[in-house]
């Protein structure tokens, strides 16, 4: 089997699966599925922000540590710079370092008492300088321990460097304290790491005449470095410019990390390229962070390595609260979700029930359920829907029986429509025989009202048989009145197939018929009733106007309210013709509503009128043929 189609498979079991399980059991999943997500999310933000705030609190400390550490280096290095200025500046130093003949013994006591009691007291007044030590090229009275004849340690390559930069101060350090004095000559020199400040002398401009070294050992130099304290999570390291490490002997992480020292190095040599700096070290399984810090006046480095033993250890005690927190929180979701699940599911078992039993056809008393929600709402509707389909039931047998006694009224009917027309075609024949032509035309336009009125097939008529009907029913009417009405119809071929309801014009023109000229003088013998038909974005507009008196404003606008409202038209319309608008406010209403029910609320009747000038109700109606298609 293809991948694709395995995990397909796999898939439709799952829903299969899911889908049988009880729905209080998915909607417990659900929940602990929602609140999964977020808490996961939540958990594992909070503890990015807790590892990166432990990280960069742990960096911030440890960092001030190795300021303050500079600091302090720094003002030990002005004190050894100004000690070293001290003996440059003193003439006298000059001139017996420039001596090439051996002064007299009232001179060396001389210089003895004054110049080099001087010189003693620089390291006095700053115990932390080691050494204080001036070196002559010329073979003078040496005068121990601070003023040598050059030729001790003119071979050592850190006083080599000081005599090449010419003048300027060159910082050297060493890992032992040699003796110039050789008086331990079988002995190995004092481990006892140590800085230098060597000075070069020229008098004249580079006429070199000797040097000035001050040593301080770098316990003193920098104390953090050497610390006998005892700190497991941090050590402080010296570097110099050839990358030699200085730092405790004990208890350091060289121990147990013989990579850290190369590692350092590197990093250091690739910081003074490129200044980048790679902060994260890693050995042993171990973590560390590297902090540095140039100390540029001594060209040297102080680098601060911080173990993350401590931070790891909090960082994952952190996470475990969070992993605990998580899920203690969803297990008691879970058992309060099960027990709230259980209560309100209850009733929705209840209505199930009832709806198995039902399907089984059993009879279906009711069921009650307190409270509302949606479980209540579902039986409630369950309920009407079963009162619902008994009452159907009941209706499909009333109209079977109603039915049969249609055909039966139906057959009965057609018996006495066709003896109607048979005895209104024998008055025809009769009137014709007496000559009486427009009472036959009467008769004629009378039968055509009734077939069309008898023959109800459908709601729907063509337009031209609708026309025809009104035709009829103005020649029947004509007969009643002294100066008869005059219908004039605009309507174009093409509208005549158009699609509209049976007896919604007849109402209109019986309207205009009935109310028009209610109350005219008799002379106005132009009565006239005009339809046109117009079409406007699809919809067709037919229009019937009359040249009547018209209806005055407000009876206008009650008649209008009257037609468009869904309750009975009130009996108590003010104005002089609110009989007229009760008569005629009923007819086109029901036409209005009927055109709204079979096309939508957007179409019915629009009423227009002016007084003395005629009255326009507009049917407005969409294009549809009478097959149903409505067209474009």
């Amino acid at each position: 089997m293809k991948p694709g189609k395995r995990t397909a498979a796999i898939w439709d079991s799952f829903t299969y699966w899911w889908g049988r399980r009880s729905l209080q059991s998915r909607l417990i999943a659900a929940y602990i599925f929602i609140i999964l997500g977020p808490c996961l999310m939540v958990s594992v933000f909070s503890y990015r922000a807790i590892n990166n705030t432990y990280i960069r609190n742990a960096v911030d400390k440890n960092n001030n540590l190795l300021q303050m550490e500079k600091l302090y280096i720094n003002t030990q290095v002005e004190s050894m710079a100004a000690a070293a200025q001290v003996a440059y500046n003193d003439p006298e130093v000059r001139d017996y370092l420039a001596n090439t003949t051996e002064p007299d013994l009232g001179e060396l006591v001389k210089f003895n008492t004054e110049v080099f009691i001087n010189m003693t007291r620089i390291q006095y007044i700053n115990p932390n300088i080691e050494h204080l030590r001036l070196y002559s090229k010329s073979n003078i009275h040496e005068i121990w321990p601070i003023f040598f004849r050059e030729n001790r340690v003119s071979s050592e390559p850190w006083y080599q460097k000081a005599k090449e930069i010419k003048g300027e101060e060159s910082w050297s350090f060493m890992r032992n304290d040699p003796d110039p004095m050789m008086r331990y000559v079988e002995q190995t020199p004092k481990l006892a790491p140590k800085v230098s400040l060597l000075l070069e002398m020229s008098r004249p401009t580079n006429n070199h005449i000797g040097m000035i070294q001050v040593d301080m050992l770098l316990e003193r130099f920098t104390p953090k470095t050497y610390s006998n304290l005892q700190n497991s999570q941090s050590q402080m390291f010296l570097v110099d410019a050839e990358m030699q490490l200085f730092t405790r002997s004990n208890d350091s992480f060289l121990q147990d990390n013989r990579d850290m020292a190369h590692a350092i190095a590197e990093r250091l040599q690739l910081y003074r390229k490129s200044g980048e700096w790679d902060i994260q070290y890693s050995e042993n399984g171990k973590s560390f962070l590297l902090i540095n810090t140039p100390i540029d006046r001594v060209d040297a480095f102080l680098v601060n390595v911080v173990s993350m033993d401590g931070v790891i250890k909090e960082i994952s005690r952190t996470r475990n609260l969070i992993i605990g927190a998580n899920v203690g929180f969803i297990f008691l979701v879970t058992v309060i979700a099960y027990v709230l699940n259980a209560f309100i599911l209850k009733n929705l078992r209840r209505l199930t029930e009832a709806m198995k039993k039902v399907r089984r056809g059993e009879a279906y008393n009711g069921i009650t359920i307190r409270g509302g929600g949606e479980v209540g709402e579902l039986a409630h509707h369950f309920s009407k829907l079963m009162n619902t389909i008994n009452t159907l039931v009941a209706q499909a047998v009333q109209k079977q029986v109603l039915s049969k006694e249609a055909e039966l009224r139906t057959l009965h009917n057609q018996i006495d429509t066709h003896f109607l027309y048979n005895t209104l075609e024998n008055i025809k024949m009769l009137a014709e025989i007496e000559n009486q032509q427009a009472i036959s035309d009467a008769l004629t336009s009378l039968g055509g009202m009734m077939r069309y009125n008898f023959k109800w097939s459908s709601e729907y008529v063509k337009l031209r048989d609708e026309i025809r009907h009104i035709e009829n029913y103005i020649e029947v009417m004509n007969i009643r009145f002294e100066h008869p009405i005059k219908l004039v119809i605009h309507v174009e071929m093409c509208y005549l197939e158009l699609e509209v309801l049976k007896m919604s014009l007849q109402p209109i023109v019986e309207n205009s018929v009935k109310h028009a000229w209610t109350g005219v003088e008799e002379e106005l013998e132009d009565r006239i009733i005009q339809i046109d038909i117009s079409e406007t974005e699809g919809d067709i507009y037919v229009s019937i106007c009359d040249n009547g008196m018209g209806i005055e404003p407000q009876t206008l606008s009650a008649l209008g309210e009257a037609i468009y409202s869904k309750i009975r038209l009130s009996s108590e319309l003010n104005g002089p013709r609110g009989g007229v608008v009760r008569a005629g406010g009923i007819g086109l209403r029901n036409v209005c509503q009927r055109l709204q029910l079979f096309y939508g609320d957007e179409y019915g009747l629009k009423l227009e009128s002016e007084i003395g000038i005629g009255t326009t109700v507009s049917m407005i109606l969409p294009k549809v043929l009478l097959t149903g298609d409505k067209q474009s």
